[in-house]
């Protein structure tokens, strides 16, 4: 029987407010630059007998009338993309429920609807008596031929009660939702007892998967679902729970003879020349303990999903107990990208504190702190570094198990290090330079540092607000632009100062919206930044993103209104604001000039020599 998701991926998109993005353009963005092979968005439309949007405070995406249906219709058709609906129902007003639904389906471009049907409070709770009036006034009102599909808990003790033989004269088709993570049970038996329970239902079946899963668990239930139970379709739930390490999955062909991987970006203005890996099992792999015990008794290991064995322990949080060391041995000289693989397993802290030795032109070892608990089964970049192969410290990297927390998990993985030919100033992996955050392009392009008539009001260093219980040593700049008039930087864009990685992107009390970029290494110094850009509005890049010098990220705000509107920015050559967004030294001066440079000298003496 077909169906109009053969051969598809779809998405599920629960409503505004739950995600990132502020237009449909930006939902398409996002879907078209992560997850390519996505060609379904199945939008919520309904629940019961009220519009989706009376329970969504986006108003730019909310769903509350036919109008806003016509809306996404028209934009994911001009980006290739199917709008198909969904819509919670309850039975407890057929005439208006049912006339709801039949708007949604009699839309143009609207490819099917989707009926979720769950024994629960808030869904379906009325018994069986009002399934064939509701889908009858449906059907009469939308034809036969329009698909409709019903989504359902398809465990076996739950079927029962939803009353399947009333709804299967109506339906065309039924979406398992196949959530093994929440159901706390391995993903072959959820799998295997949803196409049981289901099998002889007589419709055709697809599964809904959980996109929080497990990376290896979310690719090796695909494959599954696929190759044994046949399934023509997958859709996931949902936009909002996905980020960057759980795309490439989605992304994965329904085609189960494709063997192939998403291949990793080469670096512009270059291409990768040497790789070594070393991995726990490798001769240059070694470990250690600090209490005289032997490093194997206190670390536990498991076979990850590439072959290799994976060393984990609890974290401490005061004195570490063990370190890792992996030595690269490198042969050649100049660039190289440095990452460390995050396996799906036992890696749950916010602290693995990677420490980098032997970068060209540093006395010391660069620290850089890396969440791990995002990630599954994922390479995840260092940075790119210089190094001298003459130097036997080059590339070296070192990690114990000290993260400051005591009840997380760290992974002790494999490293990888990539040199990169032909490596140029406008390599997108390097930083060309640093502009100032605000301002026109050409004004950021001036020789001036403030371009224009903006002015710091604060100082870098400088006691404010003195007298007050506020009273502190300023982190860096408050970028202000009042002329011709009081507030003209209201607004304003926020460009990157130089390219990186976003680490941090959210609100926090005292400080309105703050966004925290890990700046990539001075192609002339490698030194490596972390940039703060705070009481911003209307944000425009999530963690994860990588931007390049000149960005917009954001306008200028007032930080919910507790301040006038004026950008704080500052840098910081340790890893604090990666960690602490929020960081603020108050009346420790040490503390401050520990954690914080002068951004107006900094910028000044490392402008871009080349512009794009």
């Amino acid at each position: 029987m077909a169906t109009p998701y053969d051969g598809k991926i779809a998405i599920w998109h629960w409503k505004g407010n739950s995600i990132s993005e502020e237009t449909i353009e930006d939902v398409v963005r996002t879907i078209k630059q992560w997850s390519p092979n996505v060609t379904q968005l199945w939008v919520k439309t309904s629940d019961g007998a009220n519009w989706m949007g009376e329970f969504d405070t986006d108003r730019d995406l909310a769903i509350d009338s036919v109008a806003s249906v016509d809306k996404w219709v028209r934009v994911l058709s001009a980006n290739g993309m199917e709008f198909h609906a969904w819509a919670v129902v309850k039975g407890q007003n057929i005439t208006s429920e049912a006339d709801r639904i039949i708007e949604v389906c009699n839309r143009p471009g609207v490819k099917s609807m989707v009926l979720d049907v769950e024994p629960y409070s808030g869904f379906w709770t009325v018994g069986k008596d009002p399934i064939r009036p509701l889908m009858t006034r449906i059907r009469r009102g939308v034809g036969g031929r329009f698909h409709i599909g019903m989504a359902v808990d398809p465990r076996p003790q739950h079927k029962a009660s939803i009353f399947p033989d009333e709804w299967r004269p109506f339906i065309n088709s039924v979406h398992l939702q196949l959530y093994w993570e929440t159901f706390q049970r391995p993903y072959q038996e959820v799998l295997k007892e949803g196409f049981t329970t289901w099998g002889s239902y007589g419709l055709p079946l697809f599964p809904v998967f959980p996109s929080a899963a497990p990376r290896d668990e979310m690719a090796a239930a695909s494959e599954l679902v696929v190759k044994t139970y046949k399934a023509t379709g997958i859709s996931w739930w949902r936009l909002g729970v996905i980020g960057p390490v759980e795309f490439p999955v989605i992304n994965t062909s329904l085609d189960v003879d494709d063997t192939t991987t998403p291949t990793e970006p080469t670096p512009s203005g270059g291409r990768y020349g040497i790789e070594v890996v070393i991995t726990p099992d490798s001769a240059r792999y070694s470990q250690g303990s600090y209490t005289g015990q032997d490093a194997n008794t206190l670390l536990s290991s498991f076979k990850g999903t590439w072959g290799w064995n994976v060393k984990y322990k609890k974290t401490v949080g005061q004195t570490s107990t063990v370190w890792a060391r992996w030595d690269p041995d490198l042969v050649a000289s100049g660039w190289y990208e440095v990452s460390v693989f995050v396996p799906a397993r036992h890696a749950t802290t916010g602290n693995a504190r990677f420490k980098l030795h032997g970068v060209l032109g540093t006395s010391s070892e660069l620290e850089i702190p890396i969440r791990q608990d995002p990630y599954y089964n994922v390479w995840v970049p260092l940075g790119t570094y210089q190094f001298d192969a003459n130097n036997a410290q080059a590339g070296i990297v070192f990690l114990n198990d000290l993260t400051g927390e005591s009840d997380k998990e760290i992974a002790f993985d494999a490293v990888r290090w990539r040199q990169i030919i032909g490596i140029t100033p406008t390599n997108k992996y390097l930083a060309d330079g640093y502009d100032v955050p605000i301002g026109t392009a050409s004004e950021r392009a001036a020789s001036e540092v403030w371009p224009g008539k903006w002015f710091d009001a604060t100082g870098f260093a400088r006691l404010y607000r003195q007298g007050t219980s506020s009273q502190a040593y300023h982190t860096g700049a408050d970028l202000n632009l009042n002329s011709p008039y009081w507030d003209s930087d209201k607004h304003s864009p926020v460009s990157a100062a130089a390219s990186g990685v976003v680490t941090y992107a959210n609100r926090v009390a005292g400080w309105g919206n703050i966004i925290v970029i890990r700046h990539d290494p001075l192609i002339t110094t490698g030194q490596v930044l972390y940039g703060r850009y705070a009481h911003v509005e209307s944000m425009k890049v999530k963690v994860g993103d990588r931007v390049v010098r000149g960005q917009q990220i954001a306008n200028v705000g007032n930080g919910e209104g507790l301040y006038a509107y004026h950008l704080h920015f500052d840098l910081s050559p340790t890893s604090i604001l990666s960690t602490q967004p929020w960081h603020w030294p108050g009346m420790n001066r040490d503390l401050l000039l520990q954690h914080y440079i002068d951004p107006q000298d900094f910028v000044k003496n490392n402008r871009p020599a080349k512009r794009d």
